[in-house]
Parts: C-alpha cells; structure tokens; sequence
C-alpha cells in the first residue's frame, strides 16, 4: 500500500483503523473532513515484548504526523480472544498467546475508546457501507479463510453475536484435517495453502504462487482442477448461507483470490449450478473493492462507530 501524501490534518475528530496482521501491520488515520495518513510495517522480530515495541513506535510516529490525537481506534485482528480480552489463538503469531491485547491498548492509546473485531468482520463492514448494501456476505480467501456477515448494516460479529467463522463450516466430511482438529473445514480445503499443496500433488512435485497463476492462465489441468474444487467448495458454503441467511451480495476478497484471474466467475459459476430448483433468488457475487485494504477501512469505519458525537 502507498502511503497518502502527508497532509497537516484540520481539526476536527480523528479516528484511527488498525490491521494487525501475521506479517505486517497497517495504520490508517482519518478526519472528519477526509483528510487521510497512513503508515505501514512489516514486523522486524519475533517476539511479543519486540512487537509491541515497534507497534508503540510506529503508533507515535504517526502521532508525529499529526496536529491532533485519536478520537477513537478501531483494530482489525485475525487473532481468537477469549472473554477477558485475552489472546486464545492466533496460528501466525503463536507468541502472542495470552497477552491480554485489551490491556496493552488501553496502556496505548490513554482513555480513547478502543473496539477490537475480526479481521474479516471489519472487512465485511467495508465492503457494505462502500456498496450501500443492506445484507452483505463477505469471504476472504488468502493463507486461511474468513467471513464476515453485515445485516442492516450491522456486522454479526462487531454486533457480539460471534464471529461468521465460515472458515470453519464443514463442507466435506470426509475431508482433509484442519488445523483446528476437525476433518473436513472450508479452509481446510479452500485456502492459499490447502490450494497450493493439493496442486503440488496433482503436478507431482511443489507449486509456488506465482506457478500455479501461470498454470491456470495455460489451463494447464493440475492448476485448472486444484483451483476450480476451491471454488467449488467456496461455492458449497456460500450457498448454505443463502439459504440460511440471503444476502443481496457476496463480496470475494483476500490476497489469493485477488491473485488468481477468473477467480471470482469460477465461484459464480458454481454457484449457479448449485442453486435449489424453483429458487430464483441467487446473490450478486463480485469482486472486493480493496482488495488487500477492507480490514483497514473496516477499522476506520469502526472507529467512527465509537467516537463521541
């Protein structure tokens, strides 16, 4: 992402999106009159006293930026928390299991409200307030799988009613395990890695990213097949949630879909095959709109929620 030219900030609220991410971590500070700064970095260490370190750094470089503070901070984390604030999991950091991140917040950032959500719910709020769009479904497709579900532009789960962990949902039974300890998740079949290993063994020997993009552009058939049952199975889940809840629009993002060309049209198409006879009603399926960028912009939108009038 490149950053905004900077700009002096004019007075007035200012909120505050967080994307804390495996690799890297966006900032995105943004005023009431649209006036936007962001600063991105990568993480330099492992370690949970370094990364709070640098985190607290980059925040006050930013600070530095800007001619005034935060009014309120919203953080998109793909980390679990339990009840307390504290973190239960996070496969990509495993670290940062039990550090209590709405403590270390709060030591951040003073007396500022502060609401944290799943990455992938935020991405959802984004996605929807951008759209205009009354019932959106949200699926991100990258190193696991996320969703996010917005109904009368609220989000299931920045409305705590649980996070849409459609990663989770069962789509094979018979299936690969997951990480989780279950046999047959979505993610366990349809992510960037579940994708990229079952292509290796179709080709015989390892895939990259970048190979199994060129495989699918030659329609070379390991790469047109491994993809073509990810879609499918992402098909499989988004028409259970159809069923269940009917949102006007389902919104595919996360960088291994972005990556992947007609990735989005083999989803569809699944779709439609799959649909119940005498049923009409099939959602839009589209593209995201930021690509990479919808937990941050989710973040700054729930900031906005918070601020005080």
């Amino acid at each position: 992402m490149t950053p905004d030219p900077v700009r002096t900030l004019s007075r007035g609220r200012t909120w505050l999106g967080i994307d804390v991410g495996g690799t890297k971590t966006a900032l995105r500070a943004q005023t009431d009159g649209g006036v936007v700064q962001d600063r991105v970095f990568h993480w330099a260490a492992r370690g949970v006293e370094a990364d709070l370190a640098q985190l607290s750094r980059e925040v006050g470089l930013l600070r530095g930026q800007l001619s005034t503070g935060f009014d309120s901070v919203g953080v998109g984390l793909p980390a679990t928390l339990d009840s307390n604030g504290v973190v239960s999991a996070w496969p990509n950091r495993p670290e940062w299991v039990g550090l209590d991140i709405h403590r270390v917040f709060r030591e951040l950032f003073g007396g500022v409200p502060i609401r944290f959500a799943d990455d992938a719910d935020l991405a959802a709020l984004a996605e929807a307030e951008a759209g205009g769009s009354d019932r959106l479904f949200y699926i991100g497709v990258g190193t696991g799988v996320g969703g996010g579900m917005v109904i009368g532009g609220v989000s299931a789960g920045i409305a705590d009613t649980g996070s849409f962990e459609i990663g989770h949902l069962i789509t094979d039974a018979d299936g690969p395990g997951c990480r989780c300890g279950r046999r047959g998740c979505l993610q366990a079949t349809a992510s960037g890695p579940a994708t990229l290993e079952r292509a290796g063994r179709l080709r015989g020997a390892p895939v990259t990213f970048a190979e199994l993009r060129s495989g699918v552009i030659g329609e070379e058939q390991w790469a047109v097949q491994s993809v073509d049952l990810t879609c499918h199975r992402l098909a499989v889940a988004i028409t259970g949630v159809n069923e269940l809840l009917h949102p006007d629009v389902v919104v595919v993002g996360g960088g291994f879909a972005a990556g992947l060309p007609h990735f989005v049209a083999r989803i569809d198409a699944h779709v439609r095959t799959l649909a119940r006879p005498g049923v009409p009603s099939t959602p839009s399926i589209r593209e995201s709109r930021f690509g990479g960028l919808s937990t941050l912009h989710g973040a700054v939108a729930l900031a906005r929620l918070l601020a005080p009038s």
